[in-house]
C-alpha cells in the first residue's frame, strides 16, 4: 500500500479559518503525494497555500459566494493567485 494524498482540514465548524502551519507543510513537500487543504480557501490565502506545498485546495464559500457566486469567474481568480 502506497500513500498518495493527505487532506489537511484548516476550518472548525463554528469557529472558521486557522492559520497555515506552514513549515510543517513545507517539510511534507519533499515527500511524493498529494497535498490537499480543506477549510477557508479564499482569494488572500490560496497562494500561501500552494507556496505552503498544497496541490489540491478545497474552496466552498468562495467559489459559490464571491462575485456574486460567478463560479467559473471564482475558480479562475483562485487558480491565478
Amino acid at each position: 500500500m502506497r500513500l498518495t494524498l493527505i487532506t489537511i482540514l484548516f476550518f472548525i465548524p463554528l469557529v472558521g479559518f486557522c492559520s497555515f502551519p506552514i513549515n510543517e507543510i513545507q517539510q511534507e513537500k519533499k515527500l511524493s503525494f498529494d497535498i490537499e487543504i480543506d477549510g477557508g480557501i479564499n482569494f488572500e490565502n490560496s497562494k500561501i497555500a500552494i507556496e505552503a506545498g498544497a496541490n489540491i485546495l478545497v474552496s466552498g464559500t468562495t467559489i459559490f459566494k464571491s462575485n456574486n457566486g460567478d463560479i467559473k469567474k471564482n475558480i479562475e481568480l483562485l487558480k491565478s493567485k
